[in-house]
């Protein structure tokens, strides 16, 4: 979970939305992206779901369709908007409707949604420019909700993950070191900026936070196979990420080959005022 960094002795701090090749370089590897990355939990899914006025649901940065499936499973309908149309043909051809686009550019063009979703994308959208479109395309009591699944590392996997990448991308605007923190310290700003930007625009009632925590079992090949569609990977030539995937899996193997992941799926949501 590499996060930008803050200052201090590293390249001039930018925001995740500005950096648009990491933003948009997921496609390169989509269907390993669908395969590997986890999917979110039905509570979360139930509960957007129930505390919405209708199933139309609208997906901003939906990736390969993961959970937009989960919405179409819940009875929703769903369209989808990503920036990659490497991404949305995938998700298309796995069953959800896409049209490409970063969301600050797209126009409901008078559509009207029940549920504005962003399933592990917002941090990759200006949360203000952002907001102002997600308010255009909600319903009146429209419910907003963006989600990610928030992991934390074995220390011995977080500490060779970051040096590894600290040698392999010296110069990555990411803070590595971000793996080695309390999960729930590094999303913390992230959270913030999502209800921030949500106040600035106006027009929702105050923004509240969900959370549902979970685990899931990796084996070193399963984790090893997910990392390259991490956000400072994806653009990583096949030979300087091999140490990579080399050092971590060692790390791996130093706790049996496997370890179990605790997850925390964390929200901030927020209705649509019933008037502008």
């Amino acid at each position: 979970m590499p996060t930008m960094p803050s200052g201090g002795s590293r390249p001039p701090a930018i925001e995740p939305h500005e950096y648009r090749r990491a933003a948009e370089s997921f496609g390169s590897d989509a269907e390993r992206y669908d395969r590997t990355r986890p999917r979110y939990p039905e509570g979360l899914v139930e509960r957007i779901v129930a505390g919405s006025p209708g199933p139309r649901v609208l997906d901003v940065g939906c990736g390969t369709g993961i959970a937009a499936r989960q919405f179409l499973a819940a009875g929703c309908t769903v369209l989808g908007v990503d920036p990659d149309a490497r991404m949305a043909a995938t998700a298309r051809r796995l069953g959800t409707e896409v049209e490409v686009a970063t969301v600050e550019a797209w126009d409901p063009a008078g559509r009207a949604f029940d549920t504005v979703v962003a399933a592990q994308s917002w941090h990759w959208v200006d949360p203000v420019a952002g907001a102002a479109v997600v308010r255009r395309a909600l319903r009146p009591r429209g419910r907003f909700a963006a989600f990610w699944n928030v992991f934390q590392l074995p220390a011995e996997v977080a500490r060779a993950s970051a040096a590894a990448l600290r040698r392999a991308i010296p110069d990555s605007p990411f803070d590595f070191e971000a793996m080695t923190r309390q999960a729930a310290d590094v999303y913390r700003p992230m959270l913030d900026k999502v209800a921030d930007g949500l106040r600035a625009v106006g027009g929702f009632d105050e923004p509240a936070e969900w959370s549902l925590t979970w685990e899931w079992s990796y084996t070193r090949e399963a984790w090893l196979d997910m990392m390259p569609t991490q956000g400072a990977l994806t653009r990583l030539p096949a030979e300087a990420l091999a140490p990579v995937l080399d050092e971590v899996g060692a790390a791996i193997d130093s706790l049996g080959g496997g370890f179990t992941m605790p997850y925390t799926t964390v929200a901030v949501t927020a209705l649509r005022a019933a008037s502008p």
